[in-house]
């Protein structure tokens, strides 16, 4: 049992604005007539279509297969028919397009025959190929292929289940928890089968009363996990912005501070969300690959609620469910403080889509004019990872992108509390965004140019060599030809001899006839 909690660096506590949406069950939302499924869901992995239009597909059918090892598999979320495989806008800041299969739905939610894995009769391997062909990937935003963070060699002691979900108008974990404890708790067991782990620390902000009782009774239910050896425990913790940062969580509840540049596994613990748990369950114990998610639609909505949605769902087809009501200025995607605008509602509903608010003036004022910084050192106090946000935006607003590195902005997680507190109403996140970005340039730039010098060096080494060779065959062939020609030359001098040599001798005295 934890003796006691520890408490991270930084962080606000911001409205949490749950009841608007916590109260509403989650219900399937409704299976619109064509979906859009990319096929790069995050940043870090894509997937190659195996299907061309015309092709009639099963709900569950794999259409896109992992591309590298960071890639995940993409599967048909309902049954139908591919229409088209072009370019649409997605769920992203910058608006633009990218590759995805337009299904058609047929109406019939015909599935593909599941194939349920049991983990105790199955090799590891097997296990993590599983996962990866099921598409799983991390629910809490981050979209990382969870086989890749299972697969890891760390030897793990203790899994960090984050049911903290301490973004404000985000309850979709929430209430994951009171209505699919069980199916969260067997998936942890899952991965603790394959990173080895003995302990299981499911930490939950303590403004969810209804998330800690379900998932303790569960945990009562299956007697602590005592039959694989594991044991779980429920943890409340304080809620306070962002304790659901996965270093945040892990510090609040082991203890342990992981620095920078360092990951969690390298210190025995591996931090997964709820969803993906839930996830890993449903793929294994069910044969079920990850075609829905829960996402909560809150904000300037009639019926703010939770909903299980399919993959590739129109964001406009979800608002319109829910009645979005007059004033509504901006659609965003995750919460206030990480998420972004969409530039436009047409983007599809993807593996990382955890909310949608719908936002007016009158929920989310817009900000006041940009000040001048007073270098108050507000936004150092809040910044959870003990940065230097006024130094950064110095750096960033100046374009002295080696000062800014040397400030450690890579270090940032964006979680915007320093914006949130500045008195300046600077808009810090932004400008630590597009420094990123120039930094993220400037070296692929460096690196071009690199690869390109590299190549030029490689080309001149290779024309000198091979003029070296040619150089060398040309003398090779000149030696052998003086060597032949003295050879021939001493062998006509040879026969010249012999000739001589077979000459009578009176033939060689006698002197020729007078005339």
């Amino acid at each position: 049992m934890i003796q006691r909690l520890f408490r991270f660096r930084g962080g606000i506590e911001p409205a949490p604005h749950k009841r608007e949406s916590s109260a509403a069950p989650i219900r399937p939302a409704p299976l619109p007539p064509k979906l859009v499924v990319p096929l790069i869901q995050s940043s870090r992995g894509a997937a190659r279509t195996i299907v061309t239009v015309g092709d009639k597909v099963l709900k569950g059918q794999c259409i896109g297969e992992p591309e590298g090892a960071g890639g995940t598999a993409i599967h048909a979320p309902t049954s139908g028919a591919v229409t088209e495989i072009g370019r649409y806008p997605m769920a992203h800041p910058s608006g633009l397009a990218s590759l995805a299969i337009v299904l058609e739905s047929d109406g019939e939610e015909r599935w593909i025959t599941p194939e349920p894995l049991d983990p105790a009769h199955a090799s590891r391997e097997e296990l993590l190929l599983r996962i990866q062909a099921s598409g799983i990937v991390g629910m809490g935003g981050a979209v990382f292929p969870s086989h890749i963070k299972i697969g890891k060699d760390a030897a793990i002691e203790t899994l960090v289940i984050n049911g903290a979900e301490c973004e404000p108008w985000i309850t979709c974990d929430d209430r994951l928890m009171r209505e699919r404890a069980a199916d969260i708790l067997a998936g942890a067991k899952i991965l603790c089968l394959l990173n080895g782990a003995r302990r299981i620390l499911i930490g939950i902000e303590d403004n969810k009363p209804e998330a800690i009782a379900a998932m303790t009774a569960a945990a009562r239910e299956s007697h602590g996990g005592g039959e694989a050896g594991v044991d779980v425990e429920i943890v409340p913790i304080p809620a306070r912005y962002p304790a659901g940062g996965e270093k945040q969580l892990i510090r609040v509840l082991t203890g342990i501070e992981v620095p920078a540049g360092k990951i969690a596994g390298d210190f025995g613990v591996q931090c997964f969300n709820v969803g993906t748990a839930h996830a890993v369950c449903r793929a294994l114990a069910h044969g079920e690959a990850m075609i829905s998610r829960i996402v909560t639609v809150t904000g300037n909505v009639e019926r703010p609620g939770n909903y299980e949605v399919l993959l590739g769902t129109p964001i406009s087809s979800l608002l319109a469910l829910c009645g979005v009501r007059p004033g509504t200025d901006r659609t965003l995607m995750g919460g206030p403080m990480m998420g972004f605008t969409l530039p436009s509602l047409d983007a599809p509903i993807t593996k990382g889509s955890n909310c949608i608010i719908a936002a007016s003036p009158a929920l989310f004022p817009p900000p006041p004019p940009e000040q001048a910084c007073i270098r108050c050192g507000t936004c150092a106090h809040a910044c959870p990872i003990g940065l230097q946000p006024f130094e950064l935006y110095w750096a960033s607003r100046a374009k002295r992108f080696d000062d800014a590195n040397r400030y450690h902005i890579f270090d940032c997680i964006e979680c915007g509390c320093c914006a949130y507190v500045c008195p300046a109403h600077i808009p810090l996140v932004d400008y630590f965004r597009f420094a990123k970005s120039e930094i993220r340039a400037r070296d692929e730039e460096q690196k071009a140019a690199s690869q390109a010098r590299a190549r030029f060096e490689s080309r001149l080494a290779r024309l000198e060599r091979e003029k070296a060779e040619k150089a060398a065959r040309l003398a090779a062939k000149a030696a052998e030809t003086r060597a032949s020609l003295a050879a021939g030359d001493a062998a006509l001098i040879a026969a010249a001899v012999q000739r001589t040599q077979a000459q009578s001798p009176d033939d060689a005295t006698t002197p020729p006839d007078p005339i």
